[in-house]
């Protein structure tokens, strides 16, 4: 009986023993959400979108000085890029089921601006977009809860404009994806470039999902101009709109919105997409070229849009985290700020673990990521952009703006 009764007693132990650790690696886990759109309009570019994201997640648990010891987990979930429902229900499953303390992403602005509302400010949780780029998002009530590491549309409707006008090229048409995005864009381009001097002859909506964009392309020809402004998504409506263009013979030159800057539209379209030009948010100096070498020694893809502001968005969670000494959420958002800007000493991709040294011994840091980080408002980042034109079945790129 009394060996019986040792026996339970060491197995009872045991397995307390075992329900400890793991309780104690679970309490030692902090769940970030990456709320991409892996369906969608731009399911081509969100796996290296994540991956950067990941990267940086990873660099602060090898660094061990993470808060006392903590692991930052990255948990991943469908926007869809354009279904505000099925985004909010991946938010939510997000903030209640999984307790993420914080979201890098959303991604497209239609389904930021919703999980924003009905997600994220009613449970205090920071978002920090990588790539929702509409200009209402600077405006919308957030309760300083939102932040986004690339700029506004505000600022690229003008960049693309100032190419344009550079180029000669002074009579367009335009198409625009029918949400948020698009037509955020297309007025803040088309205010710009008219305000230049030049002509936008229709400035017309496309559905994304259509098999057959023959009618839209024949309103933009019969309206004419030197070329095809699109500001659509590279692997749904903008194609499905080129691809239209060139069969009808309607134009054979195009200018492009951050939307369409992806190697899918290479693949599909080949030749005809010779000469096009456009503009992608981007950086350069040393704090892009840290986050190339880190990307490519990870085998993560660097030469693609918005991984960059990926990166950044996480590595800004895990410092302001780090600056609060907590994780909990509503700590969070009042040292996004701090960790961004100066003053403080400059972080680099690859330095984040010496960044969180710095953090807990008292030490402000100014982080400059992989896009020269500054946040400079509400839901505001300044940043550069690449103008690029596609030789050789290549994006090259002509300069920074």
């Amino acid at each position: 009986m009394r060996s019986t009764i040792r026996k339970v007693l060491v197995s009872t132990a045991g397995a307390a023993a075992l329900l400890a650790a793991a309780s104690a690696t679970q309490a030692q886990e902090v769940k970030v959400g990456i709320l991409l759109g892996y369906t969608g309009p731009i399911e081509s570019l969100t796996p290296p979108m994540a991956d950067s994201a990941e990267l940086a997640l990873n660099e602060v648990n090898e660094s061990g000085m993470f808060l006392n010891g903590e692991t930052l987990v990255g948990v991943r979930a469908d926007s869809t890029c354009i279904d505000s429902a099925a985004a909010t229900a991946a938010a939510e499953r997000l903030v209640t089921s999984d307790n993420v303390v914080a979201i890098m992403g959303a991604d497209c602005s239609g389904v930021t601006t919703a999980v924003a509302n009905n997600v994220a400010v009613p449970n205090g949780v920071v978002m920090i977009s990588p790539s929702a780029t509409s200009p209402a998002l600077s405006t919308i009530e957030d309760n300083g809860l939102f932040f986004r590491t690339a700029p506004s549309d505000a600022r690229q409707g003008q960049v693309l404009a100032d190419i344009l006008m550079s180029q000669g090229i002074d009579e367009v048409a335009v198409t625009y994806t029918n949400n948020d995005y698009g037509k955020g864009l297309s007025d803040s381009f088309a205010g710009a470039y008219e305000a230049a001097g030049g002509t936008v002859t229709i400035n017309a909506p496309h559905e994304d999902g259509k098999g057959d964009y023959s009618a839209e392309v024949g309103a933009l020809a019969a309206a004419g101009g030197d070329l095809l402004v699109v500001f659509g998504y590279a692997d749904q409506g903008g194609v499905g709109v080129i691809r239209s263009a060139l069969d009808a013979g309607a134009f054979d030159r195009f200018a492009l919105g951050d939307g369409m800057f992806a190697q899918s539209l290479i693949d599909a379209i080949g030749d005809g997409l010779e000469g096009t030009i456009g503009s992608v948010p981007w950086s350069e100096g040393e704090g892009a070229d840290a986050f190339v070498a880190a990307a490519q020694a990870a085998g993560v893809n660097s030469d693609s849009s918005f991984t960059r502001e990926s990166y950044d968005a996480a590595a800004l969670i895990a410092m302001a985290m780090q600056k609060a000494g907590s994780t909990d959420r509503a700590a969070i958002k009042d040292h996004v700020l701090d960790v961004a800007n100066a003053p403080g000493e400059k972080i680099l991709p690859g330095q984040l673990g010496k960044a969180l040294e710095l953090i807990k011994a008292g030490t402000d840091v100014d982080y400059v990521g992989a896009t020269n980080v500054e946040l400079i408002g509400p839901g505001e980042a300044s940043g550069t952009y690449r103008e690029y034109v596609v030789e050789g079945g290549e994006y090259k790129t002509v300069q920074f703006r």
